[in-house]
Protein backbone atom coordinates (compact mmCIF):
# COMPACT_ATOMS: atom_id res chain seq x y z
CA UNK A 1 0.00 0.00 0.00
CA UNK A 2 1.82 3.19 -1.40
CA UNK A 3 0.59 6.50 0.66
CA UNK A 4 2.31 9.70 -1.39
CA UNK A 5 1.96 12.62 0.77
CA UNK A 6 2.47 15.16 -2.35
CA UNK A 7 -0.30 13.63 -3.52
CA UNK A 8 -2.82 13.71 -0.93
CA UNK A 9 -1.73 17.21 -0.39
CA UNK A 10 -2.21 18.32 -4.13
CA UNK A 11 -6.19 16.91 -3.69
CA UNK A 12 -6.23 18.53 -0.54
CA UNK A 13 -5.40 21.81 -2.45
CA UNK A 14 -7.36 21.40 -5.44
CA UNK A 15 -10.53 20.29 -3.80
CA UNK A 16 -9.79 23.17 -1.06
CA UNK A 17 -9.90 25.74 -4.06
CA UNK A 18 -13.25 24.33 -6.05
CA UNK A 19 -15.20 24.27 -2.64
CA UNK A 20 -14.12 27.60 -1.94
CA UNK A 21 -15.50 28.76 -5.11
CA UNK A 22 -18.90 26.78 -4.53
CA UNK A 23 -20.84 29.40 -2.76
CA UNK A 24 -23.71 26.63 -2.81
CA UNK A 25 -21.51 23.94 -0.82
CA UNK A 26 -19.63 26.38 1.31
CA UNK A 27 -23.11 28.05 2.66
CA UNK A 28 -23.32 24.35 4.68
CA UNK A 29 -20.78 25.22 7.08
CA UNK A 30 -22.73 27.57 8.48
CA UNK A 31 -26.18 25.39 9.48
CA UNK A 32 -23.97 23.49 12.81
CA UNK A 33 -23.24 27.16 14.00
CA UNK A 34 -27.16 28.69 13.36
CA UNK A 35 -28.11 25.08 15.39
CA UNK A 36 -25.92 25.99 17.88
CA UNK A 37 -27.02 28.89 18.93
CA UNK A 38 -30.63 27.65 18.49
CA UNK A 39 -30.12 25.22 21.11
CA UNK A 40 -27.88 26.93 23.19
CA UNK A 41 -28.50 26.22 27.19
CA UNK A 42 -26.75 27.40 30.24
CA UNK A 43 -26.87 24.07 31.90
CA UNK A 44 -23.93 22.06 30.90
CA UNK A 45 -25.86 18.44 31.81
CA UNK A 46 -28.47 19.35 29.17
CA UNK A 47 -26.51 17.21 26.84
CA UNK A 48 -29.27 15.74 24.58
CA UNK A 49 -29.27 18.38 22.52
CA UNK A 50 -25.57 19.15 22.22
CA UNK A 51 -25.72 15.54 20.63
CA UNK A 52 -28.37 15.96 18.36
CA UNK A 53 -26.21 19.00 17.42
CA UNK A 54 -23.22 17.32 17.08
CA UNK A 55 -24.78 14.09 14.97
CA UNK A 56 -26.58 16.89 12.82
CA UNK A 57 -23.71 18.29 11.55
CA UNK A 58 -21.84 15.17 11.25
CA UNK A 59 -24.52 14.26 8.79
CA UNK A 60 -25.27 17.77 7.09
CA UNK A 61 -21.56 19.08 7.05
CA UNK A 62 -19.86 16.43 6.79
CA UNK A 63 -21.49 13.82 4.83
CA UNK A 64 -22.73 16.41 2.51
CA UNK A 65 -20.16 18.14 1.25
CA UNK A 66 -18.29 14.85 0.73
CA UNK A 67 -20.67 13.44 -1.26
CA UNK A 68 -21.04 17.21 -3.22
CA UNK A 69 -17.36 17.04 -3.77
CA UNK A 70 -17.33 13.71 -5.13
CA UNK A 71 -20.16 13.87 -7.27
CA UNK A 72 -18.81 17.62 -8.29
CA UNK A 73 -15.95 15.32 -9.82
CA UNK A 74 -17.99 12.77 -11.57
CA UNK A 75 -20.41 15.64 -13.11
CA UNK A 76 -17.26 16.75 -14.47
CA UNK A 77 -15.99 13.34 -15.52
CA UNK A 78 -12.70 14.64 -13.53
CA UNK A 79 -13.07 11.58 -11.40
CA UNK A 80 -12.49 9.11 -13.36
CA UNK A 81 -9.63 10.81 -14.83
CA UNK A 82 -8.21 11.33 -10.99
CA UNK A 83 -8.55 7.18 -11.04
CA UNK A 84 -6.44 6.89 -13.92
CA UNK A 85 -3.34 8.90 -12.52
CA UNK A 86 -0.62 7.47 -10.33
CA UNK A 87 -2.38 7.97 -7.47
CA UNK A 88 -3.18 5.48 -5.54
CA UNK A 89 -6.48 4.27 -4.22
CA UNK A 90 -5.87 5.95 -0.70
CA UNK A 91 -4.40 8.89 -1.56
CA UNK A 92 -7.57 9.74 -4.07
CA UNK A 93 -10.07 9.02 -0.81
CA UNK A 94 -7.40 10.37 1.43
CA UNK A 95 -6.72 13.35 -0.31
CA UNK A 96 -10.75 13.98 -0.60
CA UNK A 97 -11.54 13.45 2.51
CA UNK A 98 -8.59 15.54 4.01
CA UNK A 99 -10.83 18.93 3.44
CA UNK A 100 -13.96 17.62 4.76
CA UNK A 101 -12.12 16.55 8.06
CA UNK A 102 -10.40 19.65 8.72
CA UNK A 103 -13.31 21.77 8.10
CA UNK A 104 -15.76 19.42 10.34
CA UNK A 105 -12.75 19.58 13.26
CA UNK A 106 -12.71 23.40 13.23
CA UNK A 107 -16.95 24.24 12.57
CA UNK A 108 -17.40 21.45 15.51
CA UNK A 109 -14.86 23.02 17.66
CA UNK A 110 -17.16 26.21 17.61
CA UNK A 111 -20.07 24.66 17.86
CA UNK A 112 -19.06 23.21 20.75
CA UNK A 113 -17.95 26.27 22.46
CA UNK A 114 -21.27 28.00 21.29
CA UNK A 115 -22.89 25.53 22.78
CA UNK A 116 -20.75 25.91 25.59
CA UNK A 117 -20.69 22.13 26.60
CA UNK A 118 -17.30 21.20 28.30
CA UNK A 119 -16.46 17.25 28.22
CA UNK A 120 -15.49 15.72 31.53
CA UNK A 121 -12.47 13.74 29.30
CA UNK A 122 -11.48 15.60 26.52
CA UNK A 123 -9.62 12.53 25.51
CA UNK A 124 -12.81 10.29 25.14
CA UNK A 125 -14.79 13.05 23.68
CA UNK A 126 -12.30 13.73 21.24
CA UNK A 127 -11.78 10.04 20.26
CA UNK A 128 -15.33 9.63 19.65
CA UNK A 129 -15.56 13.07 17.03
CA UNK A 130 -12.59 11.95 14.99
CA UNK A 131 -14.79 8.67 14.70
CA UNK A 132 -17.60 10.23 13.63
CA UNK A 133 -16.26 12.27 11.32
CA UNK A 134 -14.08 9.67 9.50
CA UNK A 135 -17.70 7.60 9.51
CA UNK A 136 -19.93 10.49 8.21
CA UNK A 137 -17.38 11.47 5.66
CA UNK A 138 -17.15 7.21 4.76
CA UNK A 139 -21.21 7.55 4.16
CA UNK A 140 -20.59 10.61 2.49
CA UNK A 141 -18.04 9.08 -0.12
CA UNK A 142 -21.03 6.34 -0.75
CA UNK A 143 -23.79 8.63 -1.05
CA UNK A 144 -21.25 10.76 -3.77
CA UNK A 145 -20.33 7.57 -5.52
CA UNK A 146 -23.81 6.70 -6.45
CA UNK A 147 -24.57 10.32 -7.39
CA UNK A 148 -24.56 11.58 -10.85
CA UNK A 149 -24.80 15.12 -10.03
CA UNK A 150 -24.52 17.21 -7.16
CA UNK A 151 -27.90 17.91 -6.97
CA UNK A 152 -28.23 14.03 -6.36
CA UNK A 153 -25.60 14.07 -4.22
CA UNK A 154 -27.71 16.42 -2.04
CA UNK A 155 -30.80 14.44 -1.85
CA UNK A 156 -28.81 11.20 -1.28
CA UNK A 157 -27.47 12.72 2.03
CA UNK A 158 -30.77 12.97 3.39
CA UNK A 159 -31.48 9.20 4.19
CA UNK A 160 -28.33 9.80 5.92
CA UNK A 161 -29.54 12.35 8.12
CA UNK A 162 -32.78 11.28 8.89
CA UNK A 163 -31.35 7.93 9.57
CA UNK A 164 -28.74 8.73 11.50
CA UNK A 165 -30.18 11.96 13.61
CA UNK A 166 -33.40 10.60 14.48
CA UNK A 167 -32.08 7.23 15.81
CA UNK A 168 -31.13 9.66 18.81
CA UNK A 169 -35.05 10.64 19.84
CA UNK A 170 -36.74 7.00 18.26
CA UNK A 171 -35.00 5.56 21.22
CA UNK A 172 -37.58 7.35 23.60
CA UNK A 173 -40.33 5.21 21.87
CA UNK A 174 -38.90 2.31 22.71
CA UNK A 175 -40.99 0.87 25.45
CA UNK A 176 -44.17 1.19 22.69
CA UNK A 177 -42.07 -0.15 19.65
CA UNK A 178 -39.59 -2.53 21.05
CA UNK A 179 -37.96 -3.09 17.73
CA UNK A 180 -36.63 0.18 17.86
CA UNK A 181 -34.35 -1.22 20.22
CA UNK A 182 -31.71 -1.57 17.34
CA UNK A 183 -31.60 2.36 17.25
CA UNK A 184 -28.93 1.46 20.35
CA UNK A 185 -26.94 0.67 18.31
CA UNK A 186 -26.46 3.20 15.52
CA UNK A 187 -23.53 5.71 16.34
CA UNK A 188 -25.29 8.97 16.71
CA UNK A 189 -27.09 6.88 19.53
CA UNK A 190 -24.10 6.02 21.13
CA UNK A 191 -22.51 9.45 20.86
CA UNK A 192 -25.38 10.87 23.06
CA UNK A 193 -25.08 7.71 25.76
CA UNK A 194 -21.06 8.75 25.97
CA UNK A 195 -22.21 12.50 26.62
CA UNK A 196 -24.94 11.42 29.46
CA UNK A 197 -22.32 8.42 30.70
CA UNK A 198 -19.81 11.30 30.68
CA UNK A 199 -21.97 13.67 33.13
CA UNK A 200 -21.94 10.36 35.87
CA UNK A 201 -19.72 9.15 38.30
CA UNK A 202 -18.29 6.83 35.73
CA UNK A 203 -15.08 4.64 35.58
CA UNK A 204 -13.11 4.91 31.85
CA UNK A 205 -14.10 1.88 31.21
CA UNK A 206 -17.46 2.14 31.16
CA UNK A 207 -16.94 4.63 27.70
CA UNK A 208 -15.19 1.45 25.75
CA UNK A 209 -18.55 -0.30 24.91
CA UNK A 210 -19.98 3.16 23.30
CA UNK A 211 -16.82 3.70 21.34
CA UNK A 212 -16.12 0.26 20.41
CA UNK A 213 -19.27 0.20 18.72
CA UNK A 214 -18.38 3.69 17.01
CA UNK A 215 -15.59 1.88 16.20
CA UNK A 216 -16.96 -0.83 14.39
CA UNK A 217 -19.88 0.98 12.13
CA UNK A 218 -16.40 3.40 11.29
CA UNK A 219 -14.26 0.54 10.06
CA UNK A 220 -17.39 -1.67 8.21
CA UNK A 221 -18.65 1.56 6.45
CA UNK A 222 -15.02 2.89 5.45
CA UNK A 223 -14.16 -0.62 4.03
CA UNK A 224 -17.49 -0.41 2.29
CA UNK A 225 -16.89 3.12 0.54
CA UNK A 226 -13.25 1.40 -0.11
CA UNK A 227 -15.17 -0.90 -1.98
CA UNK A 228 -17.72 0.99 -3.88
CA UNK A 229 -14.33 2.81 -5.02
CA UNK A 230 -12.62 0.16 -6.33
CA UNK A 231 -15.67 -1.11 -8.28
CA UNK A 232 -16.18 2.27 -10.51
CA UNK A 233 -13.02 2.22 -10.90
CA UNK A 234 -13.60 -1.22 -12.53
CA UNK A 235 -16.50 0.21 -14.12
Amino acid sequence: MNISYKRIQAIFLKDYKEFSRNYAISIILFFPILFALLYRSDDPTQTFMTAFVLNFSFAMLTSFVQACLIAEEKEKNTLRSLMMTPASIFDVLLGKSALVFVLSAFILAVTVYILGYTPDNYAVFIVAVILSIILYTALGTICGLFSKSVMEASLAVFPVLIIFTASQFGIMFEDRFPFLAILEYFPSAQLANLLDLMQTNYKLSDTFESLGIMLIWTIAVTIISVILYKKRLMD
